[in-house]
């Protein structure tokens, strides 16, 4: 799988991109793109084929252009992929971030982050251990933030429990993703898969040698009828995640 590393270019024109700095007046023809009608080109052919597909000729192949044009928008493919991460953090919605009490707030911002990584797999290609912060990402983390103000807890410790929450959801819609891909590579769904693998596994498995993956995971797979549900563990997880951060609250109230 092809891994891309958020700040991996230049800073200072990811920075001027992310945050609309305008380039200094030109002579010439009028340009024909904007960096957005790139950004937006860019993040269709990711979501199609994945950070393995984009190139900034496949780019300039969608837009009908050459690549060297898009050098004049776009130093590169690592400063656009700085500007897909952040523009694909934009909110469709205007929802009242304010409506329910933090945990509410929470499992919302969860699960919207949850439906974002569906919408675009290729993020889970990102690696963002030094993000370059536009205006989006931060916007999500304000809200992020903002959901357990006021609850008497140190700045660290909020910081601490939105990465937290974060980082779950980023482990946990793997499976879904994963799945997702299968199906669309096989065309074999995950039923129609454990069908044909079940009575192949059958012939080895010895239950007396793993006893209790044996009971289990019979009753899982009578279940799930295929090896996981990664929705139902997405919702169990979430739960339990926001239940912790619930008994954390809790104890600090009461220190």
């Amino acid at each position: 799988m092809t891994t891309e590393y958020s700040g991996g270019g230049d800073p200072k024109r990811s920075m001027e991109l992310l945050w609309g700095v305008p380039d200094r007046p030109r002579r010439g023809p009028k340009p024909k793109l904007t960096v957005d009608q790139i950004v937006q080109a860019a993040i269709a052919i990711a979501d199609r084929e994945g950070l393995a597909g984009l190139s900034m000729r496949r780019v300039a192949d969608e837009l009908d252009v050459t690549a060297m044009s898009l050098y004049t928008y776009v130093p590169g493919k690592a400063e656009l992929v700085d500007v897909m991460l952040d523009t694909v953090h934009a909110r469709t919605a205007e929802p009242d971030d304010d409506r329910g009490d933090w945990r509410s707030r929470l499992e919302r911002l969860a699960r919207e982050s949850y439906d974002r990584y569906r919408r675009h797999p290729w993020l889970l290609q990102v690696a963002s251990g030094v993000p370059v912060l536009g205006p989006n990402l931060l916007a999500r983390y304000d809200r992020e933030l903002a959901a357990v103000d006021g609850l008497g807890l140190t700045e660290i410790e909020m910081d601490l429990l939105v990465n937290l929450v974060a980082d779950y959801v980023h482990g946990a819609v793997r499976g879904a993703v994963e799945t997702a891909r299968m199906r669309q590579r096989t065309g074999m769904t995950v039923e129609q898969w454990w069908q044909s693998y079940e009575p192949l596994l059958a012939q080895v498995f010895d239950p007396e040698r793993y006893p209790v993956a044996a009971r289990v995971g019979s009753v899982a797979g009578a279940e799930y009828q295929a090896p996981a549900d990664p929705a139902r563990s997405f919702e169990f997880g979430l739960h339990r995640v926001l239940d912790g951060i619930e008994a954390f609250i809790q104890s600090r109230a009461g220190a």
